[in-house]
């Protein structure tokens, strides 16, 4: 398992964009699963949408990408990297994440060639399919 000061090495983002709280499943280069609780004092809660509170999509697709970012994650590589989006393909939504939910992040390495990952992302609520994507990012050194 890894935890927040843990995952903060591997991934440059930062409060507020810092989407996953705790890794509990990880195989570098190959699988990554991880937790996100979903608080009402989430920033983005007070416009979307005050009256009924909901998750947006695009964060649900980027906290995938985060976790896919850290299922990437190769520490011997020496050069710090880091994951640029290239690409979602077969994006779907099945339900609404709402304040109180626990995202549960699954991101699997499907193809690693050079520099550009690609790998299947899935985010469930209590086992209950939240969103579904192919997602293909580029590592770029920093």
């Amino acid at each position: 398992m890894l935890d927040i000061v843990e995952i903060k090495r591997m991934i440059p983002h930062r409060y507020p964009f810092l989407l996953v709280d705790r890794i509990d499943t990880f195989e570098p280069g190959v699988k990554a699963v991880g937790i996100k609780n979903v608080t009402i004092n989430e920033p983005y809660f007070a416009g979307h949408f005050p009256e009924y509170p909901v998750m947006p999509g695009v964060l649900i697709v980027e906290a995938l990408a985060q976790v896919g970012g850290i299922a990437a994650f190769h520490a011997d590589s020496g050069v710090p990297m880091i994951g640029l989006l290239a690409g979602i393909d077969n994006c779907r939504f099945k339900r609404q994440v709402k304040p109180g939910d626990q995202l549960t992040l699954t991101f699997e390495v499907t193809r690693a060639k050079g520099q550009i990952i690609k790998g299947k992302g899935t985010a469930t609520v209590d086992g209950e399919l939240a969103c579904e994507a192919e997602i293909m990012f580029a590592l770029q050194a920093i």
